[in-house]
């Protein structure tokens, strides 16, 4: 069996990669990534669905058998994305989206270089700035610093494999799975073994 791939889709905050992610979900058959966590969970929020809600002292056990694929700490809780469930589904022939940060992606690259990493891109500072009003959790000066924080990520932009302009959510949808489709497409050694039983039933 074909192993599965691993899609790696992250970008600035408001570029919209969360919500290309959901809509993948409901277009295509692959399956999301869930991170495991040491905070709290919200109200509403689901074990399993949201994220997977572990004690610091098993994240940390985590972390020294090497159970990660990328981990940090943010603002006092830990996040990180558990290896063995990722790479059982990709063993599986299950392809796996992992909607991350850029930092999460960059480690990602290192530790899993295989992954397909697509960059999420907002149309214009402008409408970034809009999206991130729109939230109504911002203060103006929040706002200022993650559009600055936006120009320093956008440098890493080479590290990716692809690129899509967030403008209108159904196109970036369509490009994102259009990405995926062209991804089964590539020749790999399965293609290989297909020719070789190709061979056998002349």
């Amino acid at each position: 069996m074909p192993k599965g791939l691993l899609f790696v889709v992250s970008g600035p905050s408001g570029a919209g990669k969360g919500t290309i992610c959901r809509r993948l979900l409901q277009k295509m058959d692959i399956d999301l990534s869930i991170s495991m966590t040491t905070r709290k969970p919200r109200p509403q929020e689901v074990e399993g669905e949201n994220y997977y809600f572990i004690s610091e002292e098993e994240f940390l056990e985590i972390i020294k058998n090497d159970g990660f694929l990328e981990y940090a700490k943010v603002y006092g809780n830990y996040y990180g994305t558990p290896k063995e469930m990722v790479t059982q589904k990709l063993e599986n022939g299950r392809d796996v989206v992992l909607e991350i940060d850029i930092q999460g992606a960059l480690q990602i690259k290192a530790s899993y270089p295989d992954g397909i990493f697509i960059f999420i891109l907002p149309p214009s500072m402008a409408e970034l700035r809009k999206r991130i009003t729109g939230r109504g959790s911002e203060t103006e000066n929040d706002i200022n610093l993650r559009l600055g924080e936006t120009l320093k990520e956008v440098a890493y932009i080479d590290k990716y494999d692809y690129c899509v302009v967030n403008g209108e959510i159904d196109e970036a949808v369509n490009r994102v799975a259009a990405i995926i489709i062209a991804e089964h497409s590539r020749v790999s050694e399965d293609i290989y073994e297909l020719i070789e039983k190709y061979k056998e039933e002349i």
